[in-house]
């Protein structure tokens, strides 16, 4: 019965599977964009990390952490981005180029350090133009003073540039295929320090940066691809800021439209689901409660069935045909024969309609009487001859 219940209960369930199954929200995935695939969030907060700016290189292009998924020269490989620095007083900018080629650099993003009168350090996290569009600017507020910064202001310092370029890597290094960019998404969000923030912003703060950025550009990618610019790609936004609020907005309005248009269904199916749910539920009940019904009802039908039986055994009895207990008998017949002394038979207790017997039942005494009055005359005469 068990089994019937289980197999019933699996059957229901794949019939309720597809109603279940339009309960979910199908969200259009936007097309993806080159920006898509360094995340300038994860950039600033690997560089708050680093102890210096080749550690910050490393981590970059640590094949671990995946921080990049780019690969603008299209060989399924994702590209090696070196760190090279440019100093002026107090203003550090570090760039960081992808390698695409021999001698072919192009320029990604740039980090512009900059350490006030009052020995407040400000940094930005800049994108470039060409990837990212007009001023698309992170300022990170870290939670602890990143450690690169007691490299930057000693005395003597030596700008940083990469001695890495065109098939010729680190050891630590060896590439990989870049991944879809809903998968580097949820890879890249595990290297983001929540404990930082992320400010954006629209304004350069470093004047000096942007001089010195102009002298030091490298841009092969977008001379060799002048249409692929950010501003031909997304028409309608400024830079990648607001890309992310158009789709945002656009999911947010294909989940409303999708609630309208399946709001219904929606309800419907969930009623639905749980009216089935009730159904399957109500008839394994009742299948239950019947089945335990039924074998509850067998030990009853049993019983009757052994009673009518035993009536059927007992009519004899109710007709008028009593035999009393068998071992009673015995003990009355042999009662009697202690009692007369003689073999006399006694036969089963007759029915109570049966006639009375002619026989008295005082006859064994009255025997016993004269025998015993003979004995006692034999022995009055034996006592007198003595005499």
């Amino acid at each position: 019965m068990k089994t019937k219940i289980v197999t019933f209960a699996l059957f229901a369930f794949v019939l309720s599977a597809p109603i279940f199954a339009q309960d979910r929200t199908t969200v259009t995935a936007t097309g993806s964009d080159i920006s898509d695939n360094l995340d300038l969030k994860a950039v600033a907060s690997i560089f708050g990390d680093s102890q210096n700016l080749e550690d910050f290189e490393q981590r970059l292009n640590d094949p671990n952490l995946q921080i990049s998924n780019l690969d603008l020269n299209n060989d399924n490989e994702v590209d090696y981005l070196r760190v090279i620095e440019s100093v002026e007083s107090n203003t550090h900018l570090i760039i960081i180029q992808a390698v695409l080629d021999k001698d072919v650099y192009q320029d990604v993003a740039t980090i512009e350090v900059e350490k006030g009168s009052n020995n407040q350090v400000q940094v930005q996290v800049v994108g470039n133009t060409f990837m990212y569009g007009q001023n698309y600017i992170y300022e990170p507020v870290y939670v602890n003073t990143p450690v690169i910064y007691n490299h930057f202001w000693v005395t003597n310092y030596r700008p940083y540039v990469s001695s890495w370029y065109w098939n010729y890597y680190p050891g630590y290094y060896h590439m990989w295929n870049p991944y879809p960019i809903y998968r580097y998404r949820r890879n890249v969000h595990v290297h983001i320090n929540i404990h930082n923030h992320y400010n954006y912003v629209t304004t350069r703060r470093s004047q000096t940066a942007a001089v010195l950025y102009n002298g030091r550009r490298a841009n092969g990618y977008e001379r060799q691809y002048p249409d692929r610019a950010f501003d031909r790609r997304n028409a309608n936004v400024t830079n990648r800021y607001e890309l992310d609020k158009t789709r945002t907005e656009s999911i947010k309005r294909q989940g409303y439209n999708g609630q309208t248009r399946t709001g219904t269904t929606r309800n419907t199916s969930v009623t639905n689901g749980t009216t089935r749910t009730a159904n399957v539920k109500a008839q394994n009940y009742n299948t239950t409660r019947v089945r335990t019904n039924d074998v509850k009802a067998v030990p009853p039908n049993t019983a009757r069935t052994r009673n009518e039986a035993t009536q059927i055994q007992r009519t004899p009895t109710n007709a008028g045909i009593r035999t009393q207990n068998p071992i009673k008998v015995q003990n009355q017949s042999n009662q009697v024969r202690n009692n007369s002394g003689s073999a006399i038979r006694t036969q089963s207790a007759a029915p109570a309609q049966s006639p009375p017997r002619t026989r008295s039942a005082a006859t064994p005494r009255n025997e016993s009487s004269q025998r015993a009055a003979q004995v006692q005359g034999s022995e009055s005469r034996n006592s007198s001859s003595r005499r």
